[in-house]
């Protein structure tokens, strides 16, 4: 089947979606008003409560959300076929995704710009809101965690991608002053900066010198080193440290210095690289290669799993706490919340899309698919990679050679993947602030110690747990859990929205079967992972990472869909 006329169907049913059933749900159900007064103008404080331009500020909420998981997630979901994976993103992000982030959003303005872990305070009660809060600092956690280990491991496959890369910074640096002291357009100077880094890319692809090749620098792979480290383990080792000094300053800076002009520069890589990818697809046409499904395999059940592997892309928890935690403070109108919450959905899903197109289309016959996704494991290894490899293939549809083609797709992944970090780094932040507050612990609610423990943690989560992948096996380790941590946490967000449209005496069906199905696939799979998978009780050995975090954050869960349960009887029956 040719992959173009699948691709061509999904973006017409996305298309849909938005024009018509965003604004069904903006005006009938979340009610936008254009003249309510924002967060955003309301607390503007210089610093994290500042109204954006919508085209700006859809580029931080795009790039915030459309980190490496929209890629990583269906680029393992293929193993179980083509077919439940796309229709899984397609329609996941219509009725779920797009539902989810827009009200979120709608929900935080309305509430000061408060997070939803905060507005579960007034919705479920005290209680309900610190289990919450914590629920969200232990994914927060865990995305920080993941998305350093994605990072790295790309800086070390794709060495070409690293000065691109942190060209960005200083660059977007100049744009933020330039914008927010001079009052300067941000379009010509973000084009301007994309242009130079994807130059610098394309040049170090064929110049070795302007590769930063860590590994090569510490003596190759098996060569051990300093505290007897391999090549690769103190490469990955000095990336991390690299990383987590530049998400302190980059998740304590104003928004407007760097993540807003970051993030745009970024919006603008995502959109110029879908464009790329669907032209290139619609150029060359390829044949979908991989099996339609492949449901009846030995090793891992796609039921309820594929819905938990494929989050971003479809609906995501994290996607919530960027609505409510950072976006919700910048929203200039109430009215652009369709525009950014669902249009934001919308590419993130898009992203999803011809990423499964990539991967099912890069093989040449059915079976060197089914060698190289031999198992759900072989799949979660060897995904990213074939996603970069199989984009790169589809951009020589538009005369692109291909080495330079793989490492610009490195450069978008990673570029997505940072912007996700230091916005994780933030939310991370906020966090610590309001439990700071509510258990009055002062230091928590100061600037550079909420934000040291942000980093400190994530960094000791990532490089101390000991695994399959030596140093830094803590990432690869958390995955499986951030997958259903993450769902849970969309699943509970939905429950939020549901009851507060039931108190404004509004429709709540379409918040509501959403929210049943994530609950229900998301539960059934946790507690799937945590009694039989981690416990030691089944087949696979006790994991007291996975166990601990799984099994606090399933009991907490359960316990505010009881609270919330409870509340909603009792405010029925008055």
């Amino acid at each position: 089947m040719p992959a173009s006329l699948v691709a061509a169907l999904s973006l017409i049913l996305f298309f849909i979606g938005y024009r018509y059933y965003s604004k069904y749900l903006a005006e009938k159900i979340y009610q936008l008003n254009p003249d309510f007064m924002t967060p955003a103008h309301e607390f503007n404080d210089g610093r994290d409560y500042v109204p954006a331009n919508k085209f700006v500020l859809l580029g931080h909420h795009f790039t915030s959300i459309a980190g490496a998981a929209p890629i990583v997630g269906p680029a393992i979901a293929v193993y179980w076929g083509w077919v439940p994976a796309m229709l899984w993103v397609v329609f996941g992000t219509i009725f779920a995704a797009g539902v989810h982030d827009f009200g979120t959003m709608v929900l935080s303005v309305r509430h000061k710009g408060q997070s939803v872990g905060m507005l579960a305070d007034k919705l479920v009660g005290r209680r309900g809101r610190l289990l919450f809060l914590f629920i969200i600092l232990i994914l927060v956690l865990m995305v920080n965690a993941v998305f350093a280990w994605v990072i790295s491991n790309l800086f070390i496959s794709f060495p070409a991608t690293v000065i691109s890369i942190f060209i960005q910074i200083p660059l977007a640096i100049w744009i933020g002053f330039r914008a927010y002291k001079k009052s300067g357009s941000m379009l010509i100077p973000s084009v301007i900066v994309l242009v130079v880094m994807y130059f610098t890319a394309i040049i170090a692809s064929y110049v070795p010198v302007l590769q930063i090749d860590l590994v090569s620098y510490f003596g190759g792979e098996e060569a051990i080193s300093l505290m007897g480290l391999s090549g690769v383990e103190l490469a990955f080792l000095t990336w991390i440290i690299v990383l987590m000094v530049y998400v302190y300053f980059a998740s304590t800076l104003p928004v407007w210095m760097l993540l807003q002009p970051r993030d745009l520069i970024n919006a603008y890589q995502l959109i110029l690289g879908l464009v790329i990818l669907y032209l290139g697809l619609f150029v060359i046409s390829p044949e979908i290669t991989a099996p339609p499904t492949n449901t009846d395999v030995g090793d891992v059940s796609w039921f309820p799993l594929l819905f938990i592997t494929i989050a971003c892309g479809a609906i995501s928890g994290f996607h919530g706490l960027v609505s409510s935690g950072t976006t919700a403070k910048q929203l200039d109108k109430e009215t652009d919340a369709r525009f950014v919450g669902y249009l934001g959905a919308i590419g993130e899903g898009s992203l999803a899309l011809i990423t499964i197109v990539a991967i099912v289309t890069y093989f040449n016959t059915t079976g060197e698919f089914l060698e190289n996704y031999h198992s759900f494991e072989a799949a979660g290894a060897n995904g990213l990679n074939i996603f970069v490899e199989g984009a790169a293939y589809l951009a020589t549809g538009l005369l692109i050679p291909l080495e330079a083609a793989q490492t610009i797709i490195a450069v978008i992944v990673i570029s997505f993947a940072a912007t996700t970090l230091d916005t994780s780094v933030r939310l991370m932040r906020y966090i610590l602030n309001e439990l700071g507050e509510e258990y009055k612990v002062k230091p928590l609610t100061k600037l550079h110690t909420s934000t040291l423990i942000a980093v400190g943690a994530s960094a000791a989560l990532v490089l101390l747990p000991e695994g399959p992948r030596g140093l830094g096996s803590g990432g690869y380790l958390l995955w499986p859990l951030f997958g259903t941590s993450n769902q849970l946490l969309a699943g509970i967000s939905l429950l939020l929205i549901t009851i507060w449209l039931k108190r404004l005496g509004r429709p709540i069906i379409y918040t509501l079967v959403p929210m049943i199905f994530v609950l229900f696939m998301t539960l059934w799979a946790m507690v799937e992972q945590v009694i039989f998978d981690w416990s030691g009780l089944g087949e696979s050995d006790f994991n007291l990472l996975l166990f601990s975090f799984g099994a606090i954050i399933l009991g907490f869960s359960i316990w505010i869909i009881l609270e919330a349960y409870t509340l909603f009887r009792k405010k029925s029956s008055e």
